[in-house]
């Protein structure tokens, strides 16, 4: 009998996040929807300025640091510095890239809502922690690389400009990492802008028809 309270106990906590997730997702569709400008709309010069700006985030190390090749390191900047190197503790996220062959990034990465505290702390996110899919790695790559890759839907995860715009309004539903990336805290630098800004840029940038510099 205790077995099977449990067993409905986890069932019914899967089912109240899968109706969270949904929920979100659904949510994202509507503001993402809001975001979007009509195709055209803005000059191929107001959207490469706005790619120099998107540019500027995607390749800040608080966002590139995760999205490296399949070797699974993570990078790394630590607090007070800004040079990048490679994570510390010898630190693998695997195949699995969430470091399931090892440790488990989730150890000192604990999903939390809760606002990062200073550094030395590890930071956190609403959901749990991870390296961006092999297929986005852009750590090292130029912006111009990186902009192709984006508006790639074979290598951005099947998203069109208007999909971009719901992927990063879903993550911050979950309070996820991109949104985050302006909030790690004192002790730790931050993407140029703010969240916000970054999303109107893609907004921009994709009503442009996602210009990319030669």
């Amino acid at each position: 009998m205790k077995s099977l309270l449990i067993a409905v106990a986890l069932t019914t906590s899967a089912a109240f996040a899968l109706t969270a997730f949904v929920e979100a997702k659904d949510e994202a569709k509507v503001q993402a929807a809001k975001d979007v400008l009509p195709p055209g709309s803005v000059s191929a010069k107001a959207g490469l300025d706005a790619w120099t700006r998107i540019e500027a985030v995607v390749t800040h190390p608080r966002c590139a640091n995760c999205h490296v090749d399949a070797a699974g390191i993570p990078m790394w900047t630590p607090a007070g510095e800004n040079r990048t190197r490679v994570h510390g503790m010898n630190i693998h996220a695997g195949e699995s890239r969430i470091g399931a062959e090892t440790i488990a990034c989730s150890t000192c990465h604990v999903t939390s809502t809760a606002p990062n505290e200073p550094a030395p702390a590890p930071l956190r996110a609403g959901i749990d922690w991870q390296l961006a899919p092999v297929e986005f790695l852009w750590f090292g790559k130029t912006g111009a690389e990186i902009c192709e890759q984006l508006k790639d839907a074979k290598r951005n995860g099947g998203r069109d400009a208007a999909g971009l715009l719901e992927h990063l309004r879903h993550d911050a539903s979950l309070n996820g990492f991109i949104p985050r990336a302006w909030n790690p805290e004192s002790g730790r630098s931050t993407p140029p802008g703010t969240f916000e800004d970054h999303v109107k840029d893609v907004a921009l940038w994709g009503a442009a028809g996602q210009p990319c510099p030669q």
